[in-house]
């Protein structure tokens, strides 16, 4: 059984981290005796300790990062948000057909359950049986280790950022700390770096007019 989820997709600094993790049936007591559940209700210490065993337990497992750029691309481009959940989704598919599961448990982008479970086993080349929920990482333990695994990967990237361009905290939209960040940077930059999302609304306030609608390179 697959499981699939991400982290990062309201953020306005640093990618949308995407996951999957394969696991036998029989060892999916061990991730709930380990402790694996939804990242979110888990510390930073802990997701880390925990991401380690989970690969360890893993027959597989795949990541894949969408950048800033290529999610501005998506968004200024089509109706806001629609073409990321495709978009997202499409990816969700690539890599439960890359793990080659039975089943698959995944923490849908669209708000249409039964429309994620077709899009996805419309890329699949074999049949399988997809559950599509939110919340799939508080229910599905091989979601809540897909969940951690891409939780830790976007973390890593968060802190090789603030090391390069300086602290601006989680990168979160409602963070306040990211927000003086974003507004401190457009004070004195006219361009969006590659490691802020443009197409966001949060950040487009901080932006000069003429800048608002244009990639980054």
């Amino acid at each position: 059984v697959a499981g699939v989820d991400e982290a990062g997709r309201g953020c306005a600094i640093g990618p949308l981290v995407i996951a999957g993790a394969l696991f036998e049936e029989d060892t999916l007591q061990t991730l709930r005796e380990i402790g694996v559940k939804d990242s979110k209700k888990l510390s930073p210490k802990k997701r880390l300790k925990l991401v380690e065993e989970i690969k360890e337990i893993a027959i597989d497992y795949r990541v894949y990062e969408l950048q800033p750029w290529a999610i501005d691309h998506v968004v200024f481009r089509s109706v806001p948000l629609r073409r990321l959940n495709y978009l997202e989704t499409m990816i969700m598919a690539r890599l439960i057909r890359e793990l080659h599961p039975d089943a698959a448990h995944v923490d849908p982008a669209d708000v249409d359950n039964l429309r994620c479970a077709e899009q996805i086993q419309s890329v699949i080349r074999h049949k399988i049986d997809i559950k599509c929920e939110p919340r799939a990482d508080a229910k599905y333990v091989a979601t809540g280790a897909a969940s951690i695994i891409a939780k830790t990967t976007r973390d890593q990237r968060i802190a090789e950022l603030r090391e390069k361009h300086g602290d601006f905290n989680s990168g979160y939209s409602s963070d306040e700390k990211t927000q003086r960040y974003i507004a401190e940077y457009f004070s004195t930059h006219n361009e969006c770096p590659d490691f802020i999302r443009a197409s966001w609304s949060t950040v487009q306030r901080h932006m000069k007019p003429v800048k608002q609608t244009k990639l980054t390179p």
